[in-house]
């Protein structure tokens, strides 16, 4: 197991975000945390990247307990991720902001650097240079690559921080909604670049997402969430016709298990 989160709470003061969560994610899976609003879903995975320290139970990646280390020190494990709210830098050109993701893996520092011609340092650059130039091309924004990044519509600005995390060459990818807010042909192209990424780049992804069509769709395994609890767990099929899971997420007790999936998340 790449990821193992054993017996995980998060609490607020009096409220209670996460209660006794446990799962593990398989190298090479592409696994969804689903639930309704407040549910612990973006708590889980802040808990997951080192933003939170939770409360109760432990964080492990690869067989090591990771709990107490911080954000920066999980990204040089191998953990990327994306946020539900935008984090570019606004003012800054897409190029720029996704090196920005390369940060970690730089080993020259201030003396090697000054010598850029002699030090190494150049030839380090020209390496991120074309590993970013390998991921702009992937995800298919040359014709931005040079804007700045606060200019570009919504649904290319969620490219960019794809772009940057990716920038981290990460083992485990989170993306907290990396769809929410676009059109269809947007997520059409999300969902393809995330099966890409987990299929031919070889990183395990753990996705929240409300599109229930395209959590179907594309998760090999599914958690569902609520009030903090883990009410569910398994293929897409086994949690959609979970008698609880209609209860609780898609309202609806006695849907039709064969109805398309898109539609019975409406």
């Amino acid at each position: 197991m790449l990821l193992q989160l054993a017996d995980i709470s998060m609490a607020f003061g009096g409220v209670r975000a996460l209660s006794g969560v446990s799962f593990e994610v398989a190298q090479g899976e592409l696994f969804s945390i689903i639930g309704p609003n407040g549910a612990g879903k973006t708590s889980m995975l802040n808990c997951i990247s080192g933003r939170y320290r939770p409360t109760g139970g432990r964080v492990l990646f690869e067989g090591r307990d990771i709990t107490g280390l911080t954000p920066n020190h999980r990204a040089r494990l191998g953990i990327g991720r994306t946020f539900q709210n935008l984090a570019l830098f606004g003012h800054m050109s897409v190029l720029d902001n996704i090196l920005v993701g390369r940060h970690h893996l730089l080993k020259n520092n201030i003396l090697t650097g000054s010598l850029y011609w002699i030090g190494g340092a150049r030839k380090e650059e020209l390496a991120h240079r074309r590993a970013v130039e390998e991921i702009i091309d992937f995800l298919e924004i040359q014709a931005v690559r040079k804007a700045i990044a606060g200019t570009l519509s919504y649904g290319l600005r969620k490219r960019v921080e794809l772009a940057r995390a990716i920038a981290l060459r990460p083992k485990l990818i989170l993306l907290d909604e990396p769809m929410a807010g676009m059109n269809l042909e947007e997520k059409e192209d999300m969902a393809r670049f995330i099966i890409d990424l987990n299929e031919e780049w070889g990183m395990t992804v753990v996705m929240i997402e409300h599109d229930m069509g395209v959590v179907m769709d594309i998760s090999h395994r599914v958690i569902v969430l609520d009030f903090g609890q883990k009410i569910a767990e398994g293929t897409p099929e086994a949690v959609l016709n979970d008698p609880q899971v209609r209860m609780a997420y898609l309202g609806d007790v006695e849907g039709d298990a064969d109805a398309p999936s898109g539609q019975v998340a409406q």
